[in-house]
C-alpha cells in the first residue's frame, strides 16, 4: 500500500513533462487514448497538472493532434462532471446551498452572465475549472450554453499551453507569441459574444411573444 501511495504522491507533486512523454511512449499502442485520458482525469482531480498534460501531448503527438486530443479530453471531462452534478447533486444540495447568501449570489452571477462569463473563465490555464464545472452544474445554466462555452474556452486554453509549451516565460522572451495568443483570444472572444447573442435571441423572442 505504501508503494502505491508514494507513486500516487509523486504523480501529483513531482511529475515532469519527461515523465508524461515516457508514459505516452510506453502506451503508444493505445493510440490517442492516453493523450485524451490524462486531460480528462484533471476534471475529476483538479490537483493534477493539466498544463503538463497538454504540453506533453503537444510534444508527443505534434501540435495539431496534441491540441485535438487535449481539447477532447478536457472538454469531455468537464461536460461529464457538469452532467453528473446536474443529474445527481443539483436537486439534493440546492436547498442547502441556497441558504447561504454567498452561494446564492455566485450561482445567480453565473446564471446571469451565462456563456460570456464561462467562456472567458475557461480560456485561462490556471482558472479552477473543476470548481466552475460544479458551480455550473448546480446553477440553472442551459446545458447547450455550458457545452459551447467550455468547448470554445478550452480550445483557447489548450492552444495557449500547446503553443508556448510548459515555459510560460517564453511569451516574454518572444513577444510574437504574445501577439499571436492575443489575436486568437480576441477573435474567439468576439465569436463567443456573437454566439452568446444568438443563444439568447430565441429566449428574447419567446418573451416578446
Amino acid at each position: 500500500m505504501g508503494v502505491y501511495w508514494e507513486k500516487f504522491k509523486y504523480f501529483l507533486t513531482d511529475l515532469s513533462q519527461e515523465d508524461i512523454l515516457r508514459w505516452l511512449d510506453e502506451y503508444n499502442d493505445l493510440g490517442p487514448f492516453p493523450g485524451i485520458l490524462l486531460p480528462m482525469l484533471e476534471a475529476f482531480l483538479p490537483i493534477l497538472p493539466l498544463v503538463l498534460f497538454v504540453a506533453g501531448n503537444a510534444a508527443a503527438y505534434g501540435f495539431f493532434w496534441g491540441v485535438l486530443f487535449s481539447w477532447i479530453g478536457t472538454v469531455f471531462g468537464s461536460v461529464f462532471v457538469f452532467l453528473l452534478v446536474r443529474r445527481y447533486a443539483q436537486q439534493r444540495f440546492m436547498r442547502f446551498l441556497t441558504k447561504h447568501n454567498k452561494t446564492k449570489s455566485m450561482l445567480s452571477w453565473v446564471e446571469r452572465k451565462g456563456f460570456g462569463l464561462l467562456f472567458v473563465l475557461y480560456c485561462f490555464p490556471f482558472t479552477p475549472s473543476a470548481l466552475i464545472n460544479v458551480v455550473s452544474g448546480l446553477s440553472k445554466v442551459n446545458t447547450l450554453t455550458f457545452v459551447l462555452a467550455v468547448s470554445l474556452g478550452k480550445l483557447v486554453m489548450v492552444f495557449f499551453i500547446s503553443y508556448i509549451g510548459h515555459d510560460f516565460f517564453s511569451i516574454i522572451r518572444e513577444p510574437v507569441k504574445m501577439i499571436v495568443i492575443s489575436v486568437v483570444i480576441v477573435i474567439l472572444w468576439l465569436f463567443g459574444k456573437l454566439l452568446e447573442r444568438k443563444l439568447h435571441k430565441p429566449v428574447n423572442t419567446k418573451i416578446s411573444e
